[in-house]
């Protein structure tokens, strides 16, 4: 996948603002933080939306049915052009750009750098709440982008599939799907603890520190609940490896059914999103 197909920075998007076919989300963690500012006509893409209902484990995707008209229901169509951002981290945007595409989206971009590199660029925010008309959606999934714990648990001893841990080391170390192996998602992005992680690196950069993982026929990413694990899995497809998924239940759904796991015991590090 070309690196347009999937990031769009923010003196392009400038010039489609008020564009009729674009539909902008921010898909920052909390309404909260929408509701502080936010590019001028966006609305919130609200990841429990997207969720099933009720689930024991967070942002647990909806069959593909389902998501489809939930698609339509936030008023995206397969005709309009959609870009998606976050403040402050980018895996939030990542994983709203990764359901869209698994729900058969094919014009999603994420705001390579969010509302970050939008104000860098001069744009202006709003307050006010946005809504768009709801539309028809007809999806086609992909269903190889999301994996249950069983094709984890029976890729566990498979030398040509790598299971991914992508957060930071300690969590890691702490507990982790035996096999599996740490490419830390932060080490993909550019940024600092007092802006957030919203720029993508570079392609040859992404290249270079995902090159062992690479050598694999099949990539599977996993964080806490399935949001950092996109980061990972996009930028093996930026970098020409197609056959990548992410766990969706990760950690919380691994732990909570009593899966094998290893670690120094300290489980509670992991608990990031």
């Amino acid at each position: 996948m070309k690196r347009e197909e999937m990031l769009i920075e923010a003196g392009e998007l400038a010039q489609k603002l008020g564009d009729p076919n674009l539909r902008i989300f921010d898909a920052s963690i909390t309404d909260d933080v929408y509701l502080l500012g936010h590019i001028p006509g966006a609305a919130y893409f609200d990841h429990e939306r997207f969720s099933i209902p009720d689930s024991a484990y967070m942002c647990a995707i909806l069959p593909p049915d389902e998501l489809a008209k939930q698609v339509g229901a936030a008023g995206i169509s397969n005709e309009n052009e959609v870009v998606v951002y976050a403040c402050g981290m980018l895996p939030y945007a990542m994983r709203a750009w990764w359901v869209l595409r698994y729900a058969g989206h094919d014009n999603a971009r994420v705001l390579n750098g969010g509302l970050t590199a939008w104000k860098n660029a001069g744009g202006n925010t709003e307050q006010s709440s946005r809504r768009y008309e709801p539309g028809v959606f007809k999806g086609k999934a992909r269903p190889e982008m999301f994996v249950r714990k069983e094709e984890v648990l029976a890729s566990m001893e498979n030398k040509e599939v790598a299971i991914v841990n992508v957060l930071p080391p300690v969590s890691y170390e702490g507990a982790r799907i035996p096999g599996s192996i740490n490419v830390n998602c932060m080490e993909l992005m550019q940024g600092d603890f007092s802006q957030g992680f919203e720029y993508l690196l570079p392609d040859d950069a992404l290249a270079l520190r995902l090159k062992d993982v690479s050598q694999h026929k099949r990539i599977i990413t996993y964080c806490g609940g399935g949001i950092a694990a996109a980061v990972n899995a996009a930028a093996h497809l930026l970098t020409g490896h197609a056959n990548v998924a992410v766990y969706d239940g990760s950690m919380y759904e691994w732990l909570g059914e009593g899966m094998p796991v290893i670690g120094n015991g300290n489980w509670e590090v992991w608990k990031m999103k």
